[in-house]
């Protein structure tokens, strides 16, 4: 068991998470040590694909049903057209390319974040480098530098960055939803917890910007 407080939305249950980041983790091995696709270019394929979507939404067909190989060919096939012929394949179990699919999947359901955003905070160069002193550790050493490395990057709260996307000041968003200008401001400074708002609030604040409730969470 995970040995701290998780996020308290999680797309699957933890039973599946081993299945899911072998997956991931063959996939990535398959895609890049067997099929000679660069990591970077197999990184834009894979979040670009409905695959990732899938797999972060928890989907059983693809989380503990297709192989790594199904999940390549289904990239492949979806994002440049083309038919990718099954090849002879040796899984190296802890191949870099299979670690950093492996430890990518559990970040991304123990954070509940999209692939998306965390390989826009985190190149595949930024992983590889990583593997040579985290292979061997703890996951969550790994998940605690993933955490601040994606928190770097997207520096804004998420109010701050959908507001900022949506148009629309402060003041008018207090105005619209109903919910105080100067609790806009301390969410958006970090001063207020805005996972600890209301339900109320957080209703309000996501249909005036035209989001989830869960899009306003800081994780």
């Amino acid at each position: 068991m995970i040995r701290r407080n998780l996020p308290m939305i999680r797309a699957y249950q933890e039973m599946y998470l081993s299945r899911a980041q072998s997956a991931l983790g063959e996939a990535f091995d398959y895609a890049i040590n067997t099929c000679n696709i660069s990591g970077n270019d197999f990184v834009k394929m894979f979040v670009a694909s409905s695959v990732s979507k899938r797999m972060e939404n928890g989907e059983p067909t693809y989380i503990a049903g297709k192989s790594g190989i199904d999940i390549v060919i289904e990239i492949v096939t979806e994002t440049v057209g083309k038919q990718l012929a099954i090849e002879q394949h040796e899984c190296l179990e802890r191949s870099q390319a299979y670690w950093i699919g492996w430890a990518v999947a559990f970040y991304q359901w123990y954070s509940g974040r999209k692939y998306s955003e965390i390989f826009k905070a985190v190149s595949y160069a930024d992983l590889q480098k990583l593997y040579y002193t985290l292979h061997e550790a703890d996951i969550m050493k790994f998940a605690d530098i993933m955490d601040a490395r994606v928190k770097e990057y997207f520096a804004d709260t998420n109010l701050k960055r959908l507001r900022t996307i949506y148009g629309i000041t402060q003041a008018k968003l207090a105005k619209r939803s109903g919910v105080s200008l100067r609790s806009i401001q301390l969410y958006e400074q970090r001063n207020k917890d805005i996972n600890k708002a209301s339900a109320d609030s957080l209703y309000r604040l996501a249909k005036t910007l035209g989001c989830t409730m869960e899009d306003l969470i800081e994780k």
